[in-house]
């Protein structure tokens, strides 16, 4: 049913005690198998280094707006910047086993009052394709901003041409929204830029879909999932 104004016109639904939510915080998030811990450059820098030189050419950052750091000083100084910001928050995925950073992402575009905050630089090494650590960390991360922090949406951008990360925004439950056109200027390329959105009313049935595609149980032996996240996603939808 709309909500009518007393002009007579159709108005959003009233949210009773609404209250601007915090700001993501610089803190450890906790994972079976990976764990995101606030970007130092002195703890992570080296092993972020190793991890995104563990192939030879620079394919991983087509879709960035900036260069595969070079050398070890560049990266150091790169990190030393990003890890100072409010916003982006930078966090490293750390392999709980290994004890070493193998990625980096973080929250941006933070909206407090209205609580709404987007997933972005999402930047796993080769060491991190093919494992359970991206789906980890992504999950990690929505569980914080939902169930921690109680924000309303969550964000996910990405360039229109970046196969990997528009069917990456699907699987993890992501709505696609719309394509904005022309939206910037990459590399001294056209950008058009999808967007994709995930609200807090949807999250519940994701997070089961999340926590059973990630029990121990839905891998082999080796490792190979039995199952993919979209079947669990499926599943919940039909339960409904």
């Amino acid at each position: 049913m709309t909500n009518i104004n007393h002009f007579g016109q159709p108005v959003g639904d009233e949210l009773a005690n609404n209250q601007p939510r915090k700001r993501p915080e610089r803190r450890t998030l906790e994972g079976h198998y990976c764990q995101l811990e606030p970007l130092d450059c002195d703890k992570h820098s080296e092993s972020l280094f190793t991890a995104w030189h563990s192939i030879d050419d620079e394919r991983d950052w087509t879709y960035f707006s900036i260069n595969r750091p070079a050398t070890q000083a560049d990266c150091n100084s790169y990190i030393s910047h990003i890890s100072r910001l409010e916003d982006p928050l930078y966090f490293a995925v750390v392999d709980q086993r290994t004890r070493r950073a193998i990625g980096g992402v973080s929250l941006m575009r933070i909206d407090a009052v209205n609580g709404v905050a987007e997933i972005g630089w999402v930047n796993w090494s080769p060491l991190m394709k093919r494992s359970r650590f991206g789906t980890e960390a992504i999950f990690l991360l929505l569980s914080y901003l939902f169930d921690t922090l109680d924000y309303r949406r969550c964000e996910w951008k990405c360039h229109s041409l970046n196969e990997a990360s528009n069917l990456a925004a699907r699987r993890f439950g992501f709505q696609y929204e719309g394509t904005f056109r022309q939206a910037l200027i990459s590399k001294g390329l056209n950008r058009d830029t999808c967007w994709y959105s995930m609200l807090d009313h949807e999250w519940p049935a994701i997070k089961t879909a999340f926590q059973q595609w990630l029990g121990e149980e839905n891998f082999d032996a080796d490792g190979i999932q039995k199952q993919k996240l979209e079947a669990f996603q499926t599943a919940d939808k039909v339960r409904d």
